[in-house]
C-alpha cells in the first residue's frame, strides 16, 4: 500500500506568527513532524507544502521533499486544508502514479508518536475505505455546556441533558488535529476528510494531544520539553 505524507505549513500565522520555524528545544517545530514521519517505512514519501522560502529550505534540509513553493490561492488566510492536500496529491499522482491513501500531518502537533502514525496506517488497512482521524477524549460534555443570552447563561442543549449525570453518558472524543487519513477518492469526492466511514486513532496522552495554535500552547510545549525526560532528548 502506497500512502503520501503531506504536512501542511503556510508562512503566515495571525496567532502565532512564525510558528512552524520557531525552535521547539533543539530544533524547529515542523522537523518534530517530519522526524515522525520519516522514521515510519510505510510512508512512500513525506511532502511539504509550503508557501515560504524559509520554511522549504528547512524541510528539504530535514529530509522532506519540497518540490514547489505553494501557489498564492492555497496561501490565503481563507484557503481550506483540504485543497491543499489535493493540490499536492493531484501533482503526486502526476509526477508518480497513484497512491492508497493521503496522510496530513500538521505540524501543530509535534508530540504525535511514531506509533501513533503507524497505527493509523493499519487501521487505514485493514478497514479499507475508511478515513482515518486522530481524537482524544473530550474534556467538557457538549450536551452539558453553557452559553451566554444577554445577561443570562441558559442550556446550550434541551434541560434534561443538564439532569444526566456525566458518569451515565457514553464517552465522547474531540479531533485533535494530529492525524488525518483518507484516500484520494474519498477526499476528491467529499472535498473533506470525513469519509463514509470515519474510524479514530484514540489519544489518550494529553502531551500527544497537543495542538500548537497559540503562544500559551507553545509555553505549555516548552513545559514538555524542559520537564519531561522523554521529551528532552529527541
Amino acid at each position: 500500500m502506497r500512502i503520501l505524507a503531506l504536512i501542511p505549513a503556510r508562512g503566515g500565522s495571525k496567532r502565532l506568527p512564525g510558528k512552524n520555524v520557531r525552535k521547539l528545544g533543539s530544533k524547529p517545530l515542523i522537523n518534530w513532524t517530519i522526524d515522525s514521519a520519516l522514521s515510519t517505512p510505510e510512508l512512500s514519501a513525506i511532502v511539504v507544502s509550503t508557501d515560504d522560502p524559509e520554511i522549504a529550505e528547512i524541510a528539504q534540509s530535514a529530509g522532506a521533499t519540497v518540490p514547489w513553493l505553494r501557489p498564492i490561492e492555497f496561501a490565503t488566510d481563507e484557503a481550506r486544508s483540504v485543497d491543499v492536500v489535493i493540490h499536492a496529491l493531484d501533482w503526486y499522482e502526476a509526477e508518480n502514479g497513484n497512491v492508497d491513501g493521503i496522510l496530513l500531518l500538521q505540524p501543530t502537533s509535534p508530540f504525535r508518536t511514531n506509533e501513533t502514525i503507524q497505527k493509523a496506517i493499519s487501521l487505514f488497512k485493514k478497514h479499507e475505505g475508511s478515513s482515518i482521524i486522530g481524537v482524544s477524549p473530550a474534556k467538557n460534555y457538549h450536551l452539558h455546556t453553557l452559553e451566554k443570552y444577554g445577561e443570562f447563561l441558559i442550556p446550550y442543549e434541551k434541560y434534561r441533558f443538564l439532569r444526566k449525570k456525566s458518569q451515565n453518558t457514553s464517552q465522547i472524543y474531540a479531533v485533535n488535529g494530529s492525524i488525518y487519513l483518507i484516500s484520494p477518492q474519498e477526499i476528491r469526492l467529499r472535498k473533506s476528510f470525513i469519509g463514509s466511514c470515519l474510524i479514530p486513532v484514540i489519544t489518550e496522552s494529553p502531551i500527544e494531544a497537543l495542538d500548537i495554535d497559540t503562544e500559551w500552547d507553545f509555553k505549555i510545549a516548552e513545559i514538555f520539553m524542559h520537564h519531561i525526560p522523554n521529551f528532552k532528548s529527541k
